[in-house]
């Protein structure tokens, strides 16, 4: 079987982990703020809070900016559920966006309509590893006084008109087992903004400043330095597979681009997409993929339902018509795309599709 995602875990990992085993450092030491100030440099901004998810990471920034009851933030259907079911966490109501149909991430155009006197925050998703326009997004949240909260839980290392995705805001990442660089679980936030950032790192930790003095409502949200040593040996491979995974990408795109009824990839002008997915669109989707997974290609469907209309939110009411996120659902459809794949294994997946 070819998988459809690789973690790639090595003796470098293994040995950083002991290492950290025999400090006796286990919890929010010194390889937590070491990963932190190599994220922060990743990203070129000057904050980052390690966290123990991604999901962790949207809720405390969440918090952080004081976004609650009766806010809205805005943001789009096609992506996780935990990206809209972090406003839920604080009380906020997410307040979907239809997306663009080459780039599958929320559509600047349909932004405005869409904001009401109860919208504090923008939350773009930087879906599959592919950037959100945010020149556009920055000019309407600047235009109205909105936070931008940046999903990138897909986007390490994606930049934007050669600006790092991650800094147009406060942004959180994603650090689970399949993502372009893992700590096994884990998340980050990131910021320039130092109030945003101390409020985080209160929050991840019971809100206590220091031992035994707890001064707001805080969680236990923190990254152990085991997760924090894993990371550390991942950052430095980062760019090495992101561009294996763009070198994949392409290939993929040059095989399968004369296959009728595919539509492969697009990447938007200006921007480096790391293809954490490689997402095709294709309208017998169901089929294809059972077909491909009898041949021993692993695939996934990101997403099947849009979170507008998951049972969730139809029970909370949402009646949301949105035909571009809709429609999208029906034909994604990803294939294996990391930096293990082999020439032959690529070859197979083009030659298996294009039989089919």
């Amino acid at each position: 079987m070819i998988p459809i995602a690789k973690p790639i875990i090595g003796k470098e990992e293994q040995d950083a982990i002991l290492e950290v085993i025999a400090s006796g450092q286990l919890v929010q030491g010194p390889k937590v703020r070491e990963f932190e100030e190599r994220f922060a440099e990743l990203c070129s901004v000057e904050h980052a809070i390690a966290v123990s998810s991604g999901t962790a990471a949207l809720h405390i920034a969440m918090l952080a900016h004081e976004i609650g009851q009766s806010d809205e933030v805005i943001t789009s259907p096609f992506s996780f559920v935990a990206s809209a079911n972090c406003a839920l966490y604080v009380g906020a109501r997410p307040v979907f966006v239809d997306i663009e149909p080459d780039f599958f991430t929320i559509d600047p155009q349909k932004i405005e309509e869409r904001i009401t006197k109860n919208t504090k925050a923008i939350m773009p998703i930087h879906l599959y590893g592919q950037s959100c326009d945010m020149d556009a997004i920055v000019k309407i949240a600047e235009k109205h006084n909105l936070v931008i909260i940046e999903d990138a839980c897909q986007a390490h290392g994606t930049t934007f008109h050669g600006r790092p995705i991650g800094s147009f805001g406060t942004a959180c990442y994603s650090l689970y087992a399949t993502k372009n660089i893992t700590t096994i679980e884990g998340g980050m936030i990131v910021t320039n903004d130092s109030q945003i950032a101390e409020r985080a790192r209160l929050l991840r930790a019971h809100g206590s400043p220091r031992t035994y003095e707890h001064v707001i409502l805080g969680y236990n949200m923190r990254l152990t330095d085991l997760s924090a040593a894993i990371g550390l040996v991942q950052l430095k491979k980062l760019n090495e597979w992101n561009s294996t995974r763009r070198s994949n990408a392409e290939y993929l795109t040059n095989g399968l681009s004369e296959v009728k009824g595919i539509v492969t990839p697009k990447i938007r002008e200006n921007s480096d997409h790391i293809f954490h997915q490689y997402t095709i669109r294709i309208a017998d989707r169901d089929n294809v993929a059972q077909k491909l997974k009898e041949k021993g290609i692993g695939v996934g469907v990101h997403y099947p339902t849009p979170i507008h209309q998951q049972p969730l939110y139809k029970d909370l009411g949402y009646s949301d018509i949105l035909p571009v996120a809709e429609t999208a659902s029906k034909e994604v459809l990803s294939l294996p795309v990391h930096p293990a794949l082999t020439k032959d294994e690529l070859d197979y997946i083009i030659d298996t599709i294009a039989r089919i």
